[in-house]
């Protein structure tokens, strides 16, 4: 195997025999297998949409196939090869669209991913994976035309996920999956793509990530209401309990609603701690408080926790025996023997919970205050620029990202933790677990550190700077605004994508740069748009004051 998609890459170059992430090299092989078949259903798609021909299942598949793929999603490869199965099907459905539609100029039949036949056994779609995998292509396109084909694929990826959201709280991807035919079948085996070429589309991908983001906080404002400032309980209640992790917002309403009045406390975990901002998911008096930290401490965290556990979306780790029998997935999510809840019927689960002994006695501690989305912060906008105005306020921190477990995280916090009191913190993703513990105090009423909630609500990140922008009449780039952005995995891939296609200068990124990212793509990015590496937590918090 060879995978590089993640921060956590081994020896920073890539990870060839087992993932750091816990991926396996069957299981690698067969998500590149996947990604491979969709890139030749990708090619009859993307032109027969251009013939004005379209298929929703198509659009749809693309979308679970891409966010399957993602980090810490699917480790099972039974399911995984029912999705090849389901791929070569739909290979042939998007042939047939073509072949429908195909104008006589056009080519009549591809080769490579096109022509691709799923195997009839798990061992050989394991050695066709093994076939089409990166290094194969690095001997093709070499280390920087690979490159930039990756940071596109994983651009698309973490779009597919975010839009995999959006469509699952009824909102129109159509778009999206067209945008990802197109940049897909412009890589696919035998295409011949520039580096120029591959550029464009990575910010073409940034652009189509920005109206994702911005469709998905419509879904979950007009699903759940704009957040609120709230304070949120850190500390057990007793009784029997549901801890769920991951991202689905529309997973725990269901659950809240199959709960109520049952005698079950839900918590969130990681990502899910801005869930209690949402005003109808907090309205149900059972969302009892958030357990443990960010994603990568679920083996501790899951370990302790006395009750039933849901898993949403991505995360997921090599679940311990301590709870394997207690942990459920659902969604895209997978692991072998682990217990999957299809559709939303989660009434194994709530028994689970029954059965386990729950927690003794309510325990007093510390609490949190989120909520602070842009619908609340440009609520108070007045305030803010009055205190910049003033002088109350010196600067802006946006300081945001993924968590993750490789040493060098502590960055985030010295940096935080250094950063004047006359300065405002934005946070957004679980990178905020290593600093959002700690009581910054505020600026005339106005808390230093505003949680603008989990990597889903990156556009509220956005909205913020562009009104602020708006209010000083300058560029994002002209604001006392510093970006300083940790990242682990595709999702966030996605997020700079969109950052550099609306032209962000001066972002800050960490703990490491993409393994992927050749010296060439560094180079290339740094000169338009100075993206710079981390250093250490003084140095580049003195630079960003003294811009």
């Amino acid at each position: 195997m060879f995978c590089y998609q993640c921060e956590q890459a081994s020896q920073r170059t890539g990870c060839t025999a087992v993932g750091v992430c816990g991926k396996n090299p069957e299981t690698a092989a067969l998500q590149d297998l996947l990604l491979h078949s969709l890139k030749g259903v990708s090619v009859y798609a993307h032109r027969a949409a251009n013939a004005g021909a379209r298929l929703k299942s198509l659009e749809d598949f693309a979308l679970d196939a891409l966010f399957t793929t993602v980090t810490n999603v699917n480790f099972d490869p039974e399911r995984l090869q029912g999705m090849l199965l389901e791929a070569g099907r739909h290979l042939e459905v998007a042939r047939t669209l073509y072949a429908g539609v195909r104008r006589a100029s056009d080519p009549a039949s591809f080769n490579g991913a096109t022509c691709f036949v799923p195997a009839n056994t798990l061992d050989a779609l394991i050695r066709q994976g093994e076939e089409c995998g990166i290094e194969s292509r690095l001997e093709v396109l070499g280390s920087d035309l690979l490159g930039l084909q990756e940071l596109l694929t994983y651009g698309l990826k973490g779009m597919a996920a975010y839009a995999w959201h959006v469509r699952d709280g009824g909102g129109d991807t159509s778009a999206t999956s067209l945008f990802i035919f197109e940049a897909l079948a412009a890589i696919a085996p035998g295409e011949t793509t520039t580096v120029d070429q591959l550029l464009g589309l990575c910010m073409r991908c940034g652009e189509a990530n920005f109206h994702v983001l911005e469709a998905l906080d419509g879904v979950h404002t007009k699903r759940f209401g704009h957040p609120v400032p709230t304070e949120v309980r850190l500390t057990p209640v007793a009784g029997p309990g549901i801890l769920v992790s991951g991202h689905n917002l529309e997973d725990l309403q269901s659950l809240l609603a199959q709960t109520a009045g049952a005698g079950i406390n839900i918590y969130t975990h990681g990502e899910m701690l801005p869930a209690h901002g949402y005003p109808e998911l907090h309205k149900h008096p059972h969302l009892v408080g958030h357990y443990g930290g960010a994603w990568q401490d679920q083996a501790r965290d899951f370990d302790r926790f006395p009750g039933a556990i849901l898993m949403t979306t991505n995360c997921i780790q090599l679940p311990k025996q301590s709870y394997f029998q207690r942990l459920y997935t659902c969604g895209l999510v997978a692991w072998p023997g682990i217990k999957h809840i299809a559709g939303r019927d989660f009434a194994e689960l709530i028994q689970t919970a029954k059965n386990a002994p729950g927690f003794a006695a309510d325990v007093e501690g510390k609490t949190l205050t989120l909520g602070f989305g842009h619908n609340a912060v440009l609520g108070v906008a007045d305030q803010v620029v009055a205190a910049v105005k003033s002088g109350a306020i010196r600067h802006f921190f946006l300081v945001g990202g993924c968590d993750g477990a490789k040493t060098g995280r502590n960055y985030y916090t010295e940096f935080t933790e250094q950063i004047p009191s006359d300065c405002v913190i934005l946070t957004l993703g679980c990178g905020k677990f290593r600093f959002n513990r700690n009581d910054f105090g505020s600026i005339g009423g106005i808390p230093r550190l505003l949680d603008c909630g989990q990597c889903n609500d990156a556009y509220s990140a956005i909205r913020i700077a562009a009104a602020l922008a708006g209010a000083f009449d300058c560029g994002i780039n002209d604001l006392p605004l510093s970006l300083n952005i940790s990242w682990y995995e595709q999702k966030a891939v996605a997020v700079l994508l969109t950052l550099l296609h609306l032209g962000v200068r001066n972002i800050r990124l960490g703990p490491t740069l993409p393994a992927f990212a050749t010296p060439a793509i560094v180079a290339a990015l740094q000169e338009k748009f100075n993206l710079l590496p981390i250093t250490t937590a003084e140095a580049d918090l003195a630079d960003c004051l003294s811009r």
